[in-house]
């Protein structure tokens, strides 16, 4: 049995502040796997765990933070399958119950018995309720949810795994329309961790006309060299620019990675009649769903959440392809209290990365 203690960045209390503590070292048992961490990502949703207050979440604590991990095989318990020791791996964030049919099909991320689980304060997934990545050792449930990466880089690994996986699966979510329209526009509204690779993915899967939107002129310049056929700053006229973008017809997808007031009205105004609308930022915006209303006729509306264990897979092989690539700014584990700030601030430039010191 392994003994001693090891780093980890936790959420003891909520409100915060996290604090990066020494915890026991963990033992894998059953089905599970200890991984050593070689990088995590940070994104919002850290920031949104740790302002949460007491009853906002269907969590226990104390846990350690981390949904972004990409690491190294280095124990087995007896009943574990998957990659071996010595194997670099991608952890699949969301954690279900492993045996509903969705969970099954790889899709833990819609597992079926989620409203159980949450009931149980059993936690959504690596450092949401669960221990995660920010730390030395990872202990994850089963191999399942490891996806190897061979010898690709950690810190361009760990943020395809939320960041990545969830723009991907963003562009899986409206492919309907790109499809049925090709060479069609989709506009992008937030070109930050999880917007600049679904220009990316955009480019590298689709034959769309990427155009997109952002707040600040350094991220423009970002989606600019990510591939954006055309980039704008959000103002109140963005919609109307968008629109005459288009040729006047509309845009037959639009990715909305910030999900607030400011950034629904102009997916709205930009979006022709039949076209997607996926909304995957958690801003706090607000639809009106009706008939008549402000949204155009026959327009499907989603809330994609995270992705599948075959579409990391797939992310993968686009980062391993050269196509994909992450914009990454290197924090050391124990500044992650800094890089948790630089993120509140606005100060980060695509994703922040905690790697070991």
């Amino acid at each position: 049995m392994s003994t001693g203690t090891t780093r980890a960045f936790r959420l003891t209390r909520w409100g915060g502040p996290p604090v990066l503590t020494e915890v026991p070292r963990p033992s894998p048992a059953g089905e599970e796997v200890l991984i050593r961490v070689e990088a995590a990502g940070l994104c919002r949703s850290d920031l949104h765990v740790t302002d949460a207050r007491p009853g906002d979440l269907p969590y226990r604590l104390p846990f350690t933070l981390g949904h972004e991990v990409a690491g190294r095989v280095v124990e087995r318990g007896p009943l574990a399958t998957g990659p071996a020791p010595g194997e670099r791996v991608l952890v699949h964030g969301p954690w279900g119950c492993g045996s509903c049919a969705r969970c099954r099909a790889g899709a833990e991320n819609y597992c079926d018995r989620r409203a159980d689980l949450d009931a149980d304060r059993a936690g959504m997934g690596a450092g949401l309720g669960r221990d995660g990545g920010m730390a030395d050792l990872l202990l994850v449930p089963s191999g399942r949810l490891l996806v190897p990466v061979g010898d690709l880089d950690a810190v361009q690994a760990a943020p395809l795994s939320d960041a990545g996986l969830t723009a991907y699966h963003a562009v899986a979510t409206i492919r309907r329309a790109l499809d049925e329209a090709p060479g069609a526009c989709v506009v992008v509204l937030g070109v930050g961790g999880l917007g600049h690779l679904a220009v990316q993915i955009l480019r590298a899967t689709t034959d769309a006309r990427v155009l997109a939107v952002d707040v600040r002129e350094e991220t423009l310049a970002l989606a600019d060299a990510c591939g954006a056929h055309f980039t704008t700053l959000l103002r109140p006229d963005t919609g109307t620019v968008l629109r005459d973008r288009t040729g006047g017809v509309g845009a037959a997808a639009v990715l909305d990675f910030v999900g607030s007031r400011s950034s629904l009205e102009p997916a709205v105004r930009v979006l022709r009649a039949g076209g997607e609308l996926a909304v995957v930022g958690s801003g706090g915006g607000e639809l009106t769903v009706r008939k008549p209303g402000v949204l155009p006729a026959g327009t499907r509306v989603s809330l994609p959440f995270w992705g599948t264990l075959p579409e990391l897979a797939a992310v993968v092989s686009l980062a391993r392809e050269g196509v994909l690539t992450a914009e990454v700014e290197r924090f050391p584990l124990s500044g992650a209290p800094e890089a948790l700030a630089k993120l509140r601030s606005g100060g980060v430039r695509g994703r922040a990365v905690l790697v070991p010191d």
